[in-house]
This record gives C-alpha cells, sequence and structure tokens, in this order.
C-alpha cells in the first residue's frame, strides 16, 4: 500500500519506519525541510533506537520517499495517516491549530487530485469530539460522496520503545463513525494489533484514560515513597510488594466505573491515611482527593435521580456490595438518607438484609441514618416495583428473569454498576456513567 505520513516526529517517525518494514512504501511530509531531507536519505529525524536503520533499509528498499508537497503526498498514495502535534495553550487546553491546518489542506489536494477514494487515519492525540468537529469541517462531502474513508487510531507507542511497542502494543484500538469495523478489513491490520473498535469518541478517550491512568500510579506510588521514606520505610519495597498481588492491585478487578466506593475498609483507611500523612507534614495531594472525588461521585448519583422527575424510587441492593448485610459507608445508604430527607418515597429491596438481625455497627448505622427501614425494606421485589416508576438497581439481587416480568415501559431504570442485562427490560435504561 501506498502511504502518505502526515508530521515526522516521534509518532510520524515511528510509524513511518514500523510500515516500511511492512512492506508499505511510506512519503513522510512535514514543513520542516531538515526532516524532510533526513527522510529522503534514509536518516531518522530523532532519536529513537532501532528507528536509524529501518529507515535506512527502506530508502535502500525504494519504499521511503519525503515531500513538504501535500498534494504531492496525495496524489501518489492511498490512505494518509496524520501524526502532527497537538500542544498545550498557555491555558492549558488543546491546540488543534495544526491538525485542522494539514486537514485542510489534504481535503483541498484529495479534490485538486479528483481521487475517487482515500482512506485518512488521524494518530494525533486529540480530546473526544475532535475528530467529529475536524471530519465535518473538512471532509463532510468527501465522505458522503463516498471518496473518504476517516478512521481514529491513537497510538500507544514510549519514547525509548517505540519500535517495539508498535511491533508489539500494548494495546490497539480504531475508531470509526458509528463504532462498526471498517468495510476494508486490512485497515485493522494496518498498525499492529488486534484493535478493538470504537466510536472515534471513544477511541480519542482511550487515548487519555490510559495516560491518566499511568500518571495516576506514578504520582500514587511517589506519595507513597514519600510517606514510606518519611516514616523510615522502604517505599519502593512496599511497592514491590503491593504489585505482586494481581488478583485485586494490578488487575482490572476495580476498574470498572458505578458505585462510590464505601464499606467498612477503603472510606477509613484512606481517611486514616491522609490524617496520618497531615501529622507527619507529608503532602499527598492525590489522596488527600480520593474521599471528596468519591462524594462527588455521589453526588452526581443523586443529581441522575432528580434529574427524572420522578419521586417514587424503588432501590435495588442496600448494602455496600451484594451477599452481605453490611451497611458500613454503604453509598446506597447515603442515597437512601439523602432522598429521604428530599420528600422521596422510597421502597428498597436486599435478599441479605433483614432489619431483625442487625447488629453492633450496622444496628447503630441504621438507628442513626435510616431509623425507619423496617418500613421502607420490602419482602420482594414485587412489593419493591409496586409504586415505584424509577428503579435504582445498585447491585445484581434479583434475577433478570424476574425482573422482565415485573419492569414495564413505565419504569425508569437507573443502572449503577453495569448490568447489560438490564436494557432489554421494558424499561427506560440509564447507566450510571454509560
Amino acid at each position: 500500500m501506498n502511504i502518505s505520513i502526515f508530521g515526522l516526529g516521534y509518532v510520524g517517525s515511528v510509524t513511518a519506519a514500523c510500515l516500511t518494514q511492512n512492506n508499505h512504501r511510506v512519503i513522510g511530509v512535514d514543513v520542516y525541510e531538515s526532516k524532510v531531507e533526513a527522510f529522503r536519505k534514509g536518516e531518522a529525524p530523532i532519536v529513537e533506537p532501532e528507528l536509524d536503520t529501518l529507515l535506512s533499509n527502506a530508502k535502500t528498499a525504494g519504499n521511503l520517499d519525503a515531500t513538504q508537497s501535500v498534494i504531492e503526498a496525495i496524489k501518489e498514495t492511498s490512505l494518509s495517516i496524520i501524526c502532527v502535534g497537538t500542544p498545550s495553550l498557555q491555558n492549558g487546553r488543546l491546540n488543534l491549530d495544526y491538525v485542522r491546518e494539514v486537514s485542510n489542506q489534504i481535503a483541498e489536494a484529495i479534490r485538486a487530485a479528483e481521487k475517487d477514494h482515500h482512506v485518512l487515519v488521524f494518530r494525533s492525540t486529540m480530546l473526544p469530539g475532535s475528530t467529529r468537529s475536524i471530519i465535518r469541517e473538512f471532509f463532510d462531502e468527501l465522505i458522503s460522496e463516498g471518496k473518504v474513508v476517516a478512521l481514529y487510531a491513537p497510538e500507544f507507542l514510549r519514547e525509548g520503545t517505540a519500535v517495539a511497542d508498535f511491533r508489539n502494543p500494548s494495546l490497539s484500538v480504531i475508531g470509526t463513525s458509528d463504532g462498526n469495523p471498517p468495510e476494508d478489513a486490512t485497515l485493522l491490520e494496518l498498525l499492529g494489533g488486534v484493535p478493538d473498535v470504537l466510536k472515534w469518541e471513544e477511541a480519542e478517550m482511550i487515548k487519555y484514560s490510559c495516560n491518566a491512568f499511568h500518571a495516576t500510579k506514578v504520582a500514587f506510588a511517589n506519595e507513597i515513597g514519600r510517606l514510606a521514606k518519611n516514616t523510615g520505610l522502604d517505599g519502593a519495597k512496599i511497592m514491590d510488594v503491593l504489585c505482586k498481588d494481581d488478583k485485586l492491585n494490578i488487575s482490572k478487578y476495580y476498574m470498572k466505573p458505578g458505585n462510590p466506593f464505601g464499606g467498612s475498609c477503603l472510606p477509613k483507611d484512606v481517611s486514616a491515611l491522609k490524617s496520618f500523612a497531615r501529622q507527619e507534614g507529608v503532602s499527598l495531594p492525590l489522596l488527600e482527593s480520593l474521599v471528596s472525588s468519591n462524594d462527588n461521585h455521589l453526588d452526581s448519583l443523586l443529581k441522575l435521580v432528580e434529574k427524572t422527575g420522578i419521586r417514587h424510587v424503588a432501590i435495588l441492593g442496600l448494602a455496600f456490595k451484594s451477599d452481605t448485610d453490611d451497611l458500613r459507608n454503604s453509598p446506597m445508604v447515603a442515597v437512601a438518607e439523602t432522598l429521604l430527607g428530599k420528600g422521596f418515597q422510597l421502597d428498597v429491596y436486599d435478599p441479605s438484609l433483614n432489619v431483625a438481625n442487625l447488629i453492633g455497627s450496622n444496628e447503630r448505622i441504621i438507628s442513626r441514618t435510616l431509623p425507619h427501614l423496617a418500613k421502607l425494606l420490602k419482602h420482594t421485589p414485587a412489593e419493591a416495583l409496586a409504586e415505584a416508576k424509577l428503579v435504582v438497581v445498585a447491585q445484581r439481587c434479583v434475577p433478570i428473569e424476574t425482573l422482565n416480568q415485573l419492569l414495564s415501559a413505565q419504569h425508569h431504570v437507573i443502572d449503577v454498576n453495569g448490568w447489560d442485562e438490564l436494557r432489554t427490560t421494558d424499561a427506560s435504561y440509564e447507566g450510571s456513567c454509560w
């Protein structure tokens, strides 16, 4: 395939070199003459392991060229990959000027060359909605005429290991307008890996989500390290042992949006660690933000409930997690308490709860926050859903077959924890984070 790469920085250079290794012919395009000249000679314009060798081999094989002319590159290729920079403005916002400028030039070149078909792949890091906005501005007509296919393919290349990462990507994602695979299946193999196919906006968001997660992990390890060192402990050893737990710590177990965290451990221990750090005079901004972030998430859930305008609510699952009667710091107890305080009618179903059997902390919590729980708690799902029109499903404590019988078009369901089968009921459906 003949491919043009726009932007010969880290991402563009590595993408170009690795594509030539797969026997594609690549034309690099850049506004800087020095980068173009280096590419023409088969020399890397940046320092990156293996890059010089790959480009030199590509030049020898006749698979590499470069130009400053957008029109020339478009005429000679059937697929273009945009890898230009998206730097930050002084106010922190993203600068898409380079992407917009090259997009405009490519669109004009496609028209000037009277091309019947051209594939456009955006690889520059852009915020959700950017691709659709740029497509609408420059390529709408070309796409409607069937002359352009537009994809978004975020890169997951680390400087210093970028070539190895291209060959064996940790993650591969392709974004399309509707989230369906492109008609040409070979496009899925172009940039390596077996890609997940998402909508443009989802593919854009996954790139930022990954980087934010990496930044969070670095900040977390550094904060634990600072606190450990301040108390005479070895923070590196602590992190080494923490990472040995691949069931909970280094895993996907907690990586699922939904309920705020609760229970007897996380709120208590996060608060204790925050207090201990303050006592030691160590600033831990990330860890100190966890409780307020959790509170904001709870507020978001309450706003979803209030936004429906429905005043009679059923909650399915009151304990902080399924198959337990532990009500300590349960987010749904906080939801119930708040809704009652705002004059909502409330019914609750949780098969693990029996008010008569609550003892110790659970009994004290209920006597303080929900003293009338016995009146709210229903014995069967049918009783809980008999009059309520809004159903907040916090746990899978009712078989979906039962819910299919009990939920009608008159019900509105808010799914707190991602139970996809709820979409199959007759009720209108809304996810708490989706």
